[in-house]
């Protein structure tokens, strides 16, 4: 019997799971997905926004002033790398210009310090590559970057290592209550627990309705990127937005927490929620409308593209409510999710709270997650002493990312570790270099196959049924 079961192991699920694993609780997190942060944290564009975006007395706005409050806090206890970089809102004509003055009178009612309207002048010194028929931008100094599965992963290694339980590869086909129990029936058996929480992101309308509560539907909307080389990752140092519309902020151009530079997204609805394809109209979109705020963007620069799917709500706002006696609903949690996700989860646990849930804090709560350094970025002194305690530090895996098979190995070690090649990859980052994986896959396929003692034939890309190998040649 769990005290709590949270369904859904993205950026909301794993931050919930952290604030529960404070208190002497009995806590699992099931995922339908074999690795945590597959689903929208996967293709995010993880930017932790400043809060003048969201209408004022939303949940939206509430949650994203308070999220990008505590983002340099959680960051620096879970050892995820974060960058404060500003951003910008750029204005191309009076119209724009007239939007920027909403947006910074609603950020000045939502609460967002240091948030100001810069001159043509302003915006081309601090960004000189950024068109020059600007007018003039909305720039929000509390503005940041980070790699969202990585916080994901952060979040759950550290709730994990404070007892919570996490049921990977588990889908949820029904729940019912049996008096006050809370019975979820899963691929893996049925499960009991007093309370339970929705963190489903695209599928958390359907849980909320195996709970009976009011309806709302999340409608799928794919957005496109193009990831660019580090290169020329220094093309912009903040975050470019241009202004939005109904459909969201419209294309970004971003560096990254590791120094790429990315592109995105547009925003297409979808009929299906897990439909993750780019498109050749799409992708041509996104460079074409990112090419309107940013100068000499080189399409030869691209590295990959990927799509990502947020989980809009009906309802225009995050749904976090209570759907039935002794359950809360985080969900609906689109943009700014990422940046709200680390404030929805106090809130939610007060509401387990209200409705019950005892919660007695432990002595021995850990708050600090001590990532595994990488080879690359170790001294040469703690080089020359892993090397000696460890020969496989001195195996390049990943040529572009200087990944060793050490780092690898710590990967799939570590406390809810890799699993598959893209485990792998958010984990230490072998195969995000310039050929993606087109050398190193291969060593990590085997790398894997042989720390988890599987075949070579059961290793996949990322979830499920997504095998790399059908069978041996001879």
């Amino acid at each position: 019997m769990y005290d709590v079961a949270i369904i859904g192991a993205g950026i909301v699920g794993t931050s919930i799971a952290r604030e529960l694993s404070k208190y002497d609780l009995n806590c699992v997190v099931i995922e339908k997905s074999n690795d945590i942060a597959n689903g929208s944290t996967k293709a995010n564009s993880g930017i932790v926004h400043a809060g003048y975006d969201a209408k004022e007395g939303t949940l939206k706005a509430k949650f994203n002033v308070l999220g990008n409050e505590m983002y340099e806090e959680i960051c620096r206890e879970l050892d995820v790398p974060y960058k404060k970089n500003g951003s910008l809102v750029l204005a191309f004509n009076d119209e724009e210009m007239r939007h920027i003055e909403t947006l910074y009178e609603r950020g000045l009612k939502n609460g967002v310090k240091e948030l100001s309207i810069i001159d043509k002048n302003t915006v081309l010194s601090l960004e000189p590559n950024i068109q020059n028929n600007v007018i003039g931008a909305l720039y929000a100094k509390t503005g940041g970057i980070v790699s969202p599965f990585e916080l994901a992963i952060a979040l759950a290694e550290n709730a994990n290592e404070n007892g919570v339980e996490f049921m990977l590869s588990t889908q949820v086909i029904n729940i019912y209550k049996d008096k006050d129990i809370f019975k979820i029936e899963t691929n893996n058996g049925i499960l009991d627990a007093k309370y339970l929480v929705n963190a489903a992101g695209l599928f958390s309308d359907e849980i909320n309705n195996m709970l009976g509560g009011e309806k709302f539907n999340i409608i799928p909307r794919r957005g496109e990127y193009c990831l660019f080389d580090k290169a020329v990752g220094n093309m912009v140092t903040r975050t470019i937005f241009q202004t939005p519309s109904s459909k969201g902020k419209g294309i970004l151009v971003s560096p990254t927490v590791h120094g790429n530079l990315f592109v995105g997204p547009n925003a297409i609805e979808m009929d299906k929620k897990d439909d993750v394809s780019t498109t050749k109209e799409g992708l041509e979109e996104v460079l074409r409308e990112g090419a309107k705020s940013v100068k000499n963007i080189n399409p030869r620069d691209i590295i990959t593209s990927f799509t990502g799917v947020r989980a809009t709500p009906s309802t225009n706002d995050f749904v976090i409510n209570v759907p039935t006696r002794n359950a809360v609903n985080a969900a609906g949690i689109e943009s700014p999710g990422l940046t709200a996700s680390v404030a929805i989860a106090p809130y939610v646990v007060n509401l387990l709270e209200n409705q019950g849930l005892k919660l007695i804090k432990k002595t021995n709560f850990i708050p600090k997650r001590k990532n595994t350094k990488l080879f690359i970025n170790m001294s040469d002194d703690e080089k020359k002493r892993v090397l000696s305690l460890n020969s496989s530090y001195g195996r390049i895996i990943c040529r572009c990312e200087h990944i060793t098979e050490g780092d690898i190995i710590n990967a799939i070690k570590r406390p809810l570790g890799a699993r598959s090649v893209d485990g792998v990859k958010k984990r230490v980052r072998a195969g995000m270099g310039r050929c993606q994986g087109g050398f190193c896959m291969p060593r990590v396929v085997e790398i894997l196959a042989r720390e988890l003692n599987i075949p070579l034939t059961e290793i996949t890309k990322s979830d499920k049924g997504s095998y790399i190998l059908t069978g041996e040649t001879k």
